[in-house]
């Protein structure tokens, strides 16, 4: 019997054999979607800029809809209240059932939208592999850092690594004309007490112009951003990446987001003229009037105690933490630690306390000085903070303390010369 027949045979069951070993696998395409969830604000200050997390639905996994959310954190966690202080305090990654998500949002009436993305079934499980990976006790926390890694980066970062980059490719290098600051300030102005915290203690790295890639540590941003790129689908075909897009969970009675930070200034303006007034008014008087004594030790105490605690605050920032937006902040100028010892010094002035007069009018001159001089430095090359509404607060108060404790010093030099007259005037009568 002759082989050839069945080397012909062999010949061409191997060469039937190499496209399908060169070939690479393709993952079956079992139902699994993957989901961004974008959340609403809510009531509390970390709920002002929103949040967003990814829904993977698989109906072959025993937990058919897992929700990881890179957001979580325990103010009962131990250590956490110093970590924060520090700028190390850790969040993680939880994972939740999708019920049991929309429930919480719903509970705390705030939006939930979805966006099911357009990713390819290895994607897909890529994306699934690197979750439940990162979800292990071991792997779940990182170091949070509130503009540049935080749950929404975290978010956008897993993304743009399973669609190759083009996330970042598309947005990297488009410049938004918007800064850490501004959005910051447009989100909790409602929050007036943060508001201000936020305005003293972000330093001039808030005010560096910031591109649209580095824009998505807002959620708001990530779900913008994503329904205008495109991808490659399993057959190499540019599609959105946003395949649909739907509300889950609908608001009730909330405003929509704001779309600006107010013009905060005149309000900060108003403050200071009220301050500066109020001390000028009692400090001119302090000398004849125990009430005037009364409101001038006790309005100037406020103030540079609240001058004093902020600045010490700010130096405690920018020396001993690791929160970078704080550092080289120019509102230590204005918000000196050096008015501090002015708490205690001014009011026992105004009370006619001779020793306290040159400690006083020195150390008042050096507030008043270094706060000219941070008016100053907003004309010069290289510094740019924007903290105009600072300024606008402490300037006037702190010239104007500086003048009345200038007048009050006078006058406790020449108070006791008038004093020591009259008894030696009743002596030389009396012989």
């Amino acid at each position: 019997m002759s082989i050839r027949p069945l080397l012909l045979v062999a010949a061409a069951l191997a060469l039937a054999a190499v496209p399908a070993r060169a070939q690479a696998p393709v993952a079956p395409d079992t139902g699994l979607t993957v989901t961004l969830l974008t959340m609403g604000q809510g009531d509390l200050v970390w709920e002002k800029f929103g949040h967003n997390a990814l829904w993977i639905h698989d109906p072959a996994a025993a937990e058919t809809d897992r929700v990881y959310n890179y957001g979580m954190f325990d103010f009962n966690s131990p250590g956490y209240w110093g970590r924060f202080m520090k700028g190390n305090w850790l969040y993680q990654l939880g994972v939740h059932g999708i019920d049991q998500t929309l429930y919480s949002y719903q509970y705390f009436n705030r939006a939930v939208w979805a966006q099911q993305l357009n990713l390819t079934p290895a994607q897909k499980r890529e994306l699934q592999a690197f979750l439940e990976n990162n979800a292990r006790p071991e792997n779940r926390e990182y170091l949070y850092d509130y503009y540049r890694d935080n749950c929404s980066t975290r978010v956008r970062d897993v993304l743009d690594r399973v669609i190759g980059g083009r996330l970042r490719a598309a947005t990297a290098d488009s410049m938004t004309g918007t800064t850490y600051r501004w959005h910051s300030e447009r989100l909790i102005v409602e929050d007036e007490p943060s508001y201000v915290g936020l305005a003293a203690g972000l330093g001039p790295a808030a005010d560096r112009r910031i591109s649209a890639w580095e824009e998505m540590f807002l959620p708001f941003k990530l779900q913008e951003q994503v329904r205008a790129v495109t991808v490659a689908d399993a057959s190499g075909r540019q599609v959105p990446l946003v395949a649909r897009e739907w509300t889950m969970v609908p608001a009730r009675g909330r405003a929509e987001e704001r779309r600006d930070p107010p013009l905060a200034i005149p309000f900060f303006m108003v403050a200071s003229v009220l301050i500066s007034s109020v001390l000028l008014l009692t400090g001119m008087s302090a000398p004849r009037s125990a009430a005037a004594r009364f409101g001038y030790s006790a309005v100037s105490a406020i103030w540079l105690l609240f001058a004093g605690t902020a600045g010490v605050a700010l130096l405690g920032l920018w020396a001993f933490t690791n929160h970078q937006i704080a550092y080289r902040n120019e509102n230590l100028l204005q918000l000196s630690p050096l008015a501090l010892p002015l708490v205690l010094l001014v009011p026992c002035l105004a009370y006619g306390a001779r020793w306290a007069a040159r400690g006083a009018w020195l150390l008042a001159a050096a507030v008043a000085a270094l706060s000219v001089l941070g008016l100053v430095m907003q004309v010069l090359p290289g510094l740019d903070q924007r903290n105009g509404h600072v300024i606008a607060l402490a300037l006037p108060v702190n010239l104007v303390l500086a003048w009345t404790v200038r007048r009050l010093a006078g006058h406790t030099r020449t108070t006791p010369a008038a004093a020591e007259a009259k008894p030696r005037t009743r002596a030389k009568a009396a012989a």
